[in-house]
């Protein structure tokens, strides 16, 4: 077994696509627009690529992707690369897979995670909802100003309004509700959901719902598959995306890692 650099596109997706459910964000981050933010890893025998990692920086603390069927190559590969990793960074993981960081890193649990895709489109059918409006780049301020007060922390890349995958319900004149994306993608026909959230005060009106439901049927009016992640505790959206089609798919844990000094 080797392990190496890999910047063949072509050869990441086709290893990728043999479960894409699970890689639909490795998928996306194949695109141009993310593309140059991304180092990737493989480990490869004489059948071919066995596990590949991906490492992202685009954001402020580069997050490492390492999600696997077999633990077995995967596990090997993170032990070879973990002396070249960020001395600090981010990491999604598969159930198992930490034990070959801990080795060398001190870290901190942020909980089970789910992944889901949507896998039946007949929820979603029907007419449009007259509150949801397309948000994009003039809207940057109210989208700014909800996620301060409803979702602080979360991860918001406003290049992605660019999309015009943003939708939004408004009370009042001012944003309540949102729903978007954090991967996009049109050439690897891939889309995964977040940014997702609903003033504390609007709750319990179904916004959620109606936002992410029109985001869907953007989506698959250009063929995109279609995923998310989600806190595995976090049941009340975990019950929003199934009555929307979707369906959990894979479980992981997610962890901040710091190296020992």
């Amino acid at each position: 077994m080797t392990h190496i650099n890999l910047h063949d596109r072509n050869e990441i997706e086709k290893f990728l696509r043999q479960n894409p459910h699970l890689h639909l964000y490795e998928i996306g981050d194949l695109d141009d627009l993310f593309w140059p933010h991304t180092s990737w890893y493989g480990s490869v025998s004489e059948s071919g690529i066995d596990a590949i990692v991906l490492l992202y920086t685009g954001a402020s603390l580069p997050t490492l992707l390492a999600l696997a069927d077999d633990n077995g190559n995967m596990s090997a590969l993170l032990r070879s690369i973990k002396n070249i990793l960020p001395g600090r960074f981010y990491a999604h993981l598969s159930p198992g897979l930490d034990s070959a960081m801990t080795e060398a890193y001190d870290f901190e649990f942020d909980g089970e995670h789910f992944k889901m895709a949507l896998t039946d489109t007949k929820p979603l059918a029907g007419s449009n909802c007259d509150r949801v409006e397309r948000l994009g780049e003039p809207d940057l301020a109210a989208i700014t100003a909800l996620y301060e007060e409803s979702y602080p922390g979360n991860w918001f890349d406003p290049r992605m309004l660019a999309t015009n995958q943003y939708f939004g319900i408004r009370e009042n004149g001012r944003l309540v509700s949102i729903a978007g994306v954090h991967v996009y993608s049109p050439h690897y026909r891939a889309a995964a959901l977040g940014n997702i959230t609903t003033l504390s005060q609007c709750r319990g009106k179904g916004y959620c719902a109606l936002v992410t439901a029109e985001l869907c049927r953007s989506l698959l009016a250009e063929n995109l598959d279609i995923g998310l992640n989600v806190k595995a505790d976090n049941i009340a959206a975990i019950a929003c995306y199934r009555k929307l089609g979707f369906e959990v798919v894979a479980s992981y844990n997610e962890f901040t890692f710091q190296a020992r000094c």
